[in-house]
């Protein structure tokens, strides 16, 4: 057994991969405004087609990556490095190209499709090292998706008239030298595959009844909330802005700092889910960003301090119940498939966050942002909650 220090190190530095992988995932949505001006576009279809085109390439990535049994059938460093590094050459691609919608939504598109050998395998080099504590494992790790999520915003926030060549050369190093570093310092481990070149029946296990079930779908309810939420926080505090000409805000920090608390809610709730158990806190954070919705169109009429705290609230709440959905999933999964249902839960929950995603984008370029818009995430906790009513 290793000693605790060797431990704690290890899941530091998987912790810092899973934040510089993930850092590639927003490097879009951050340098929207010059994206708007090269392409000579306004409005927030853009956002809508930016963000989801890193998730329906996801969506392809993991679900190849699974039926192939990539993340079971290969050591899982070697996996997350060269997904790491295919990620970040293809998100500079489109600057080597003429500038077009079409360069940009493909280069975003395989960004996501690679980052299906980041996420889900960070998480499952987790569950395979650290289960006695995975609750908290799973809580730094996904923190650092949320960071990483952020990362971008607070270099824009931080970096003023930064250049959008510079931002996204620097995004894409950083998410290599993750990927370097944790092959360097986490020893690859052996594979336990046992099994058919290509597994459908995977995919066919999802529909079944399983320990895992009532996790994996609060966490699909839990993924329509959050990365609309996340896509469409610039345009939410964009419009508190209109409501409220006097005051001057920083949109980048501010959405830095409503997306990176979504990490002290995924530290916070693992260190928690020590205590009262993974399926509690769950439960008590999905619920409490349920409440957050339903108080949108109140709070975009509060002062500055109070929509502030919310934000922060909400983004904490929001994401914080995301690393225990996945460790109750890792937690009941079959050793020799466990990174392909974690990859294939992560899957399914992007999909959803597309639907989400585009159908808030439609609403708005038709309607009109507003508070009230905010409720068609409503349906994401209140199915989340029901289906892990019985969950232990």
């Amino acid at each position: 057994m290793l000693p605790s220090s060797r431990i704690n190190v290890q899941l530091l530095v998987v912790v810092f991969a899973q934040f510089a992988g993930t850092s590639l995932w927003f490097a879009g949505n951050a340098i929207l405004p010059e994206l708007q001006s090269l392409l000579n576009t306004t409005g927030t279809g853009l956002t809508g087609w930016i963000t989801s085109a890193v998730q329906i390439g996801f969506i392809a990535g993991t679900l190849l990556y699974a039926l192939f049994a990539i993340p079971d059938r290969f050591r899982s460093t070697y996996v997350f490095l060269v997904s790491v590094m295919l990620a970040a050459a293809v998100n500079i691609l489109w600057l080597l190209l003429p500038i077009k919608a079409e360069t940009i939504l493909a280069s975003r598109f395989l960004t996501g499709f690679f980052l299906a050998g980041v996420y889900p395998v960070g998480m499952k080099i987790a569950a395979d090292r650290f289960k006695p504590v995975l609750g908290k494992a799973m809580g730094f790790l996904v923190g650092a998706l949320v960071l990483g999520t952020a990362f971008p915003h607070l270099i824009r926030g931080l970096g003023g008239s930064l250049p959008y060549r510079t931002l996204i050369l620097s995004v894409s190093l950083l998410a290599i030298s993750g990927g370097v570093l944790l092959t360097l310092v986490v020893p690859a481990k052996a594979t336990q595959f046992s099994g058919s070149f290509f597994r459908l029946q995977t995919l066919f296990s999802l529909g079944k009844p399983s320990a895992y079930r009532p996790a994996m779908l609060g966490y699909f309810g839990h993924m329509w909330e959050l990365y609309t939420f996340w896509a469409f926080l610039p345009a939410l505090i964009t419009y508190y802005q209109v409501q409220h000409p006097a005051i001057e805000l920083t949109n980048s920090l501010w959405s830095f700092g409503a997306i990176a608390a979504g990490a002290i809610g995924c530290v916070g709730g693992g260190y928690l889910a020590l205590r009262i158990g993974s399926a509690q806190v769950a439960r008590y954070l999905l619920l409490t960003s349920g409440l957050c919705i339903l108080l949108t169109p109140l709070l975009v009429t509060a002062p500055p301090i109070l929509f502030g705290l919310f934000l922060v609230l909400w983004g904490a709440t929001a994401a914080g119940d995301s690393p225990q959905f996945s460790t109750l999933v890792a937690s009941h999964a079959t050793l020799d498939n466990r990174g392909s249902i974690l990859t294939l839960v992560t899957c399914f929950g992007f999909l959803l966050t597309v639907l989400s995603i585009q159908l808030m984008a439609w609403l708005v370029a038709h309607i009109g942002l507003s508070g009230w818009l905010f409720y068609i995430l409503l349906p994401g906790p209140i199915l989340g909650l029901l289906a892990m009513r019985w969950m232990r």
